[in-house]
């Protein structure tokens, strides 16, 4: 019989924007996600999640009924748009919430009061900074589309539509990576399918059974002249970039060459889902292979860098 961390899963990442239709363009039309389910003017909050081709989500985080909870705009006044948080799903909240106590982290703001979505968090300062979030889900949430979201995509040069992009990495730079696999790995249960060092950065891939994977990055060494540490810039780490895979990844608006190193901003390693591989497997020692990235500078997508590799045909 599986551990129970065998179905936990990397189920989405969040963009806290200021409103979602300043994100509709980039994410549906350049990149044609598909609306899968949102509600506006809750308290705090309102969420909206697209689905991309590989069925990997993405939530969309905007401000409402501030004087109710003020969380989001407070994060945004703080920090403006950017990566807000990666959700896991678990099987049991209880369970999960026992497992992050006894490895000495503290879950907060714990919520049982909807059967069909339970969900507890762990703080930036303990989850290698991001929020992290647990959730026990009944079901799968759906909602019709607002009428103002977009229905158009890209087309090729010949005026069919360009297929939607894949979502395949949530790429988290980290200061230690062995505090990064000790929450992702060993706590949230993702299997390792790759790991190495190149151009200063130590880093390791994981994978869940559903189409989301995680990169992890750290310097390879606390010296000030590393690139990459310098960027974490004394935290205990950020979201560094999304990596998606895209048909003509040249021609999606403000993408350029990206000047990234290679082992940010490869595609993913091509590696069997957590659920095929047998605890206890060797796993991948090689880099992520090298491809032609193109990235979308944070600045050009509300504060959350985007690196797009070229889909196979």
């Amino acid at each position: 019989m599986g551990s129970p961390n065998d179905r936990i899963v990397l189920d989405h990442v969040a963009h806290a924007v200021v409103r979602w239709q300043d994100a509709w363009t980039r994410y549906a039309v350049d990149l044609g996600a598909r609306w899968a389910s949102g509600v506006s003017g809750g308290a705090g909050f309102s969420p909206a999640q697209l689905r991309f081709g590989n069925g990997a989500r993405l939530e969309l985080l905007m401000p409402s009924r501030t004087e109710s909870n003020d969380f989001l705009a407070r994060f945004l006044d703080r920090h403006g748009p950017g990566a807000h948080h990666v959700t896991f799903k678990v099987p049991d909240l209880d369970r999960a919430i026992d497992a992050a106590r006894t490895a000495g982290l503290t879950p907060i703001g714990i919520q049982r009061s909807d059967p069909a979505w339970q969900e507890a968090f762990l703080s930036p300062r303990q989850a290698t900074g991001v929020v992290v979030q647990l959730a026990q889900a009944a079901g799968d949430w759906a909602t019709e589309a607002p009428e103002d979201f977009p229905t158009s995509a890209r087309t090729f040069s010949d005026g069919t539509p360009i297929p939607p992009a894949h979502l395949d990495l949530v790429v988290h730079a980290v200061a230690r990576l062995d505090e990064g696999l000790a929450l992702f790995a060993g706590l949230l249960g993702g299997t390792e399918v790759g790991r190495g060092e190149q151009d200063g950065v130590v880093w390791a891939e994981l994978r869940w059974s559903g189409p989301l994977g995680l990169r992890l990055v750290a310097p390879a060494d606390d010296g000030l002249t590393n690139p990459l540490a310098s960027w974490i810039g004394g935290r205990s780490g950020r979201i560094h970039h999304l990596h998606l895979t895209a048909a003509e990844p040249d021609s999606v608006t403000g993408a350029r060459p990206s000047g990234l190193p290679s082992v940010l901003s490869s595609p993913p390693l091509s590696a069997p889902l957590a659920s095929s591989v047998a605890p206890g497997s060797p796993r991948l020692d090689r880099s992520p292979s090298s491809a032609s990235p193109f990235e979308v500078p944070p600045e050009a997508n509300l504060g959350l860098r985007l690196v797009l590799t070229q889909a196979e045909p």
